[in-house]
Parts: C-alpha cells; structure tokens; sequence
C-alpha cells in the first residue's frame, strides 16, 4: 500500500525530522534525519532495517515530511 506523503523542500534539516531522501542509486526513502560527529545518518523506525549512512554527493534529501495523508 502506498501512503501519501505531503513534503516541503523549504523547512531546514533538523535532527530528528522524517524526511524523503533520494539514494545514489535514485530510489527515494523515508527516514528519520540525523547528524553524526562523521556526517548524516537516515534511521528506520522499524528494526529490521540498518541506518543508512550518507557518504556521497550522489544522495541527497530532498525534503521533509510535513504529513501524512490517511484516506478514508
């Protein structure tokens, strides 16, 4: 199922802010944002999966999550 997000581009990057992130690869994530001593870290909520680190140009976020959109 696909959860409808609403981002903006234009809020800072703060830690702890969910944000979409596009990966080297070009896949788009959600994580939560968090900076390091060594840089930035996307974390999951969910424990199954490990924390993606930030290491080159080619990932970026792209924006922060503002709310997500429930259909009923």
């Amino acid at each position: 199922m696909v959860t409808p997000l609403l981002v903006d581009r234009s809020l800072p990057l703060v830690d702890g802010r969910i944000v979409v992130a596009v990966l080297a690869d070009g896949e788009f994530t959600v994580k939560r944002f968090r900076r390091t001593g060594s840089g930035v870290v996307l974390e999951s909520e969910h424990p199954d999966y490990p924390p993606i680190v930030i290491r080159d140009a080619e990932s970026r976020v792209w924006g922060v999550v503002r709310t997500v959109i429930h259909h009923v």
